[in-house]
């Protein structure tokens, strides 16, 4: 990278820190100077969601501005704990390399890695030993209480997977799938509404291990299945609107036979 472009860069992040010191500062906003890190917490998890969201969409434009959004939030804590005198932007980057680079050691050091996999393994088995990480008394306090539960779910299954819990196969994992099903339709015969949350639970946990065999992401395949509906059910309102008609007065052999009409123009394009 040319030395322009790097002082190009360091200058803008540079006035990023400039422009919340003075947000923070005497004559800065009322409201900026009465955050908190545990109240920027929460707006930081709002714009990681709508970083997500925009990443979906493939718009350069739009992910660049939420990435900013995050950034500021990031930069915005940073500063916080600079205040108290516990450490300062600084400081958070130069840690974060030192962390990364330990935790490569195929590319910063002397081992090689032939694949993704060995990668990870060997990722998984330094963030083990590493200080922050011993004072752990489960191999699942690493997975943050406040995740989505889809995502949670997902990484409690790859923890407990690492020590060997775990199926063989994805056989067996879908047969446990279809064993939890049949106690969700059981419980559903007894009509105890606490059982039958408990069973589907059961069923979702489990499907989120057949995502996990399959080497998918159930957090991405949900979204890209709601992302498929809501596109379908749009067109149905759209089909339907053009008729001068809307979809609550069809009855539901209209809607069925829309919602097939629908798939059908999608198929062909």
């Amino acid at each position: 990278m040319e030395e322009n472009q790097i002082n190009n860069k360091a200058a803008k992040l540079k006035g990023l820190i400039e422009l919340i010191e003075t947000l923070r500062g005497e004559n800065g906003c009322p409201w900026d100077k009465t955050q908190t890190a545990r109240t920027m917490a929460i707006y930081l998890l709002e714009e990681v969601y709508e970083l997500a969201d925009a990443i979906e969409t493939e718009n350069p434009d739009e992910i660049c501005e939420e990435l900013g959004d995050v950034l500021f939030h990031i930069f915005f804590i940073a500063r916080l704990f600079e205040e108290k005198g516990a450490f300062d932007i600084g400081d958070v980057a130069g840690l974060n390399k030192e962390k990364m680079v330990r935790r490569h050691p195929h590319v910063f050091g002397s081992e090689s890695a032939e694949n993704a996999g060995e990668v990870r393994k060997r990722w998984h088995a330094i963030k083990k030993n590493e200080k922050s990480h011993m004072r752990h008394k489960s191999v699942l306090d690493s997975v943050p209480g406040g995740l989505p539960a889809l995502m949670r779910a997902y990484r409690i299954s790859e923890r407990a997977a690492r020590t060997g819990f775990d199926w063989d196969n994805i056989e067996g994992v879908l047969q446990k799938a279809e064993e939890e099903w049949a106690e969700f339709q059981r419980a559903l015969d007894k009509k105890d509404k606490a059982d039958i949350s408990i069973e589907f639970g059961d069923v979702l946990f489990t499907l989120v291990n057949v995502a996990r065999f399959a080497a998918i992401h159930p957090e991405t395949a949900l979204k890209d299945s709601m992302k498929k509906f809501e596109i379908r059910f749009r067109n149905m309102e759209k089909t339907v609107a053009e008729s001068g008609s809307t979809l609550d007065s069809a009855s539901r052999n209209e809607l069925d036979m829309l919602w097939e009409e629908v798939k059908r123009r999608e198929a062909e394009g």
